[in-house]
């Protein structure tokens, strides 16, 4: 008889340890992954929290970099500013004469997400003339790169002579850069092609003729007229 006592009470001891310590055993486990995902979650938070606190911390910065690159790489090739830009130039180094004539903005090549604008400056005037105009090319709020020059007497003639020694002719290619992938003259800032409410079509002169418009007519002017003042 004692040994059957006995055994029921180890049977007995078996079944409360499988239904209630095993059990409460498992949920201990589980609450302490939870409380170790818990933790863990709670340090990426803090890291993520001092990330967004550096980045406010910066933000005036930020912003100030995102303006000058704007400048530097408009949404649009925006002639009529970058010819005035220009002129600018011209007039601070003195030169006799200036010339500007943009090309049509092509894709960048390599998939950059911006378009090139070729383009052919002349300048006529000395040589510390021509050497201020590249200085202050090289300085212009619009990014320029120079990928050709050629100088050569000119400005009426070999060996004409100035205040300060004979004039040269200076004949740069230069390379401005716009965000405007479409590659178009005068067009919507990124490709009209699914943005809503955006031509799909080239605009219309006042003839009545498809071609042209909009910035690149609007610099052909005052190019034209700045030649003829600088030839006078």
């Amino acid at each position: 008889m004692p040994l059957f006592v006995g055994i029921g009470f180890a049977v007995l001891a078996v079944l409360v340890v499988v239904l209630l310590v095993l059990p409460k055993m498992g949920q201990v486990g589980e609450r302490q992954d939870d409380l170790e995902a818990a933790e863990d979650e709670e340090i990426a938070l803090q890291v993520q929290l001092r990330a967004l606190q550096d980045a406010q911390a910066q933000a005036p910065e930020t912003e100030r970099r995102i303006a000058e690159i704007d400048e530097q790489v408009p949404p649009t090739a925006d002639l009529p500013t970058l010819f005035r830009l220009l002129q600018a130039a011209a007039d601070r180094s003195a030169v006799d004469f200036f010339s500007f004539a943009p090309g049509t903005p092509t894709p960048d090549a390599e998939g950059g997400g911006f378009s090139l604008l070729p383009s052919q400056v002349t300048v006529n005037g000395s040589y510390f003339a021509l050497d201020e105009f590249l200085f202050l090319l090289e300085t212009l709020p619009r990014a320029a790169k120079v990928t050709s020059v050629v100088i050569s007497p000119g400005g009426g003639g070999e060996g004409t002579a100035t205040a300060t020694g004979s004039t040269l002719s200076m004949q740069l290619t230069v390379e401005f850069y716009t965000m405007d992938t479409s590659a178009g003259p005068g067009s919507v800032p990124g490709p009209a092609d699914g943005v809503p409410g955006a031509p799909t079509t080239p605009p219309t002169d006042a003839t009545g003729a498809t071609g042209t418009t909009g910035a690149t007519g609007e610099a052909a002017g005052p190019t034209g007229s700045a030649q003829e003042t600088g030839a006078s």
